[in-house]
């Protein structure tokens, strides 16, 4: 029997700034906010597993692992009444969670072949992604997921099941004072490596989630999160099946990841019509790369379809489940880092906090997914330079573009939105002094220049000629 802890210390300053509501007391006339931000976050997590088994050359036994992680926040804002619901809290709020990140038990059923491919079982809070970017659901949720291997591990299985937890708005931890939601995944996945081509792994997936919310909710800091004031601000009931086919590996020199989704489904109460609605979206994304020495040079394309009429009976535009992507700079990018509030047409995001799509949802913690939703088009470059074995400097470039801008204007009674929101760029630096994960120092900054689609939504006067995002991060491993 093995033991083996960790301990993570996990700190973040991030001055920033979005779009903001003015607040109650103005006054200038106007609907538009000073826009400066500044966040603190201090997280630690502790990870304890027993492990049995001889590990070097077979799978475990088994194992039982648990993770917690405790973080204190703090934001100042410009105006009243962003953070919370009650003006007199002021421009500044402090907030503490303590969370379960992982606790489960991982149990080996049976070895299949002498070369040891098996089947295992694991039941808990546990770790999971569906594909190999985090475009659909990467998550931590409590479950149960049996998965294995055959052919000397060139397949791979999963099949899964999870019912998610409620998590906290600020830190992003499981709240564990709130009961599980009505919200359940089902999940089948099969990977073959090398396949179409040696140094390929293809992978075909299908992800169901059933919804049911039936109960008002409101954030720890008094905004409604289900039903979020959106369209009707009604509960959602819905089912929708994802059907996707993802790849990740090479092809001759150059690096690939790819993604194909399209989801289907009913939703029982459309959030804009109020009515019976077939579920029709999809989503495509890639990333090709190739090397030279110690520069990787990276394209991305990604396009994710958008509903092209709020009132027709079909809902077009794609939403995730919980998206975590690690695409197009990931969380350097403005875009991806940054919830843009969606002003003046409800109390929600124009898109998410650590997310690509323009979903239109209170948050990727505690709202349902909106197909109804303006999609998006992604299309960028960048660049990975390693400068030293200790210091690596990355650089991304993104324009960004709604597909189809009808769901915005019905929901603002405003006409003529431009598809167009702007460029994003940014640049990080990422210092391991030690050649190894225990310290890791990492500054980034990105700016979002504004297009005309942008400005329609936030005032061609009242929009900032840029908006930023710098994180400066510190994660000590001990």
């Amino acid at each position: 029997l093995f033991v083996a802890a960790s301990l993570v210390s996990d700190t973040v300053i991030e001055p920033r700034s979005t779009p903001v509501p003015v607040s109650i007391q103005t006054g200038p006339a106007g609907v538009f906010g000073d826009t400066d931000q500044m966040l603190f976050a201090q997280t630690l997590i502790g990870q304890l597993a027993f492990i049995k088994g001889d590990t070097a050359f077979k799978p475990q036994d088994f194992e039982l692992r648990l993770a917690f992680a405790y973080q204190y926040n703090y934001v100042e804002s410009e105006e009243e009444r962003f953070l919370e619901t009650d003006p007199t809290k002021g421009t500044s709020r402090s907030d503490d969670q303590f969370g379960l990140q992982e606790a489960f038990i991982d149990y080996h059923l049976r070895n299949v072949s002498d070369r040891y491919d098996f089947d295992s079982v694991r039941v808990g809070v546990q770790p999971f992604s569906t594909d190999f970017r985090g475009f659909l659901f990467q998550d931590n949720q409590p479950g149960i997921r049996f998965f294995g291997n055959r052919d000397n591990n060139r397949w791979q299985y999963n099949l899964a099941y999870f019912r998610r937890l409620e998590k906290d708005v600020n830190s992003g931890l499981v709240d564990l004072d709130k009961a599980p939601r009505d919200d359940h995944i089902f999940i089948a996945n099969l990977y073959r490596q090398d396949f179409p081509v040696l140094g390929l792994t293809s992978q075909a997936t299908i992800v169901h989630n059933h919804s049911d919310e039936d109960s008002d909710i409101r954030d720890a800091n008094g905004f409604p999160a289900r039903p979020a004031e959106f369209g009707l601000a009604r509960l959602r009931d819905y089912d929708v099946t994802y059907a996707g086919l993802n790849m990740d590996g090479r092809l001759g020199r150059f690096g690939i990841t790819a993604s194909a989704y399209y989801a289907f489904g009913e939703n029982r109460d459309a959030p804009v019509s109020g009515e019976e609605s077939d579920i029709r979206a999809f989503f495509l994304a890639a990333e090709p790369s190739i090397d030279f020495d110690w520069i990787r040079l990276r394209l991305s394309a990604l396009y994710a379809s958008g509903d092209d009429d709020p009132f027709d009976g079909e809902e077009n535009g794609f939403d995730a489940i919980f998206e975590n992507p690690i695409f197009a700079g990931a969380d350097t990018s403005y875009w991806i880092r940054q919830q843009v509030p969606f002003i003046g047409g409800g109390f929600v995001g124009l898109n998410g906090r650590n997310g690509l799509l323009p979903n239109l949802r209170h948050s990727k913690e505690m709202g349902s997914s909106n197909f109804t939703n303006p999609g998006l088009t992604l299309l960028g470059g960048g660049a990975d330079l390693d400068i030293t074995p200790e210091l690596r400097l990355s650089f991304n470039a993104n324009y960004l573009r709604f597909n189809d801008t009808s769901s915005l204007e019905a929901l603002r009674v405003q006409g003529n939105i431009d598809n167009n929101i702007g460029w994003d760029l940014s640049t990080a630096a990422i210092w391991r002094p030690f050649l190894n994960q225990n310290v890791i120092l990492r500054l980034s900054g990105a700016m979002l220049l504004p297009g005309d689609g942008f400005k329609d939504l936030y005032g061609a006067e009242d929009s900032d000629d840029y908006y930023y995002s710098v994180l400066g991060n510190i994660v000590l491993t001990y």
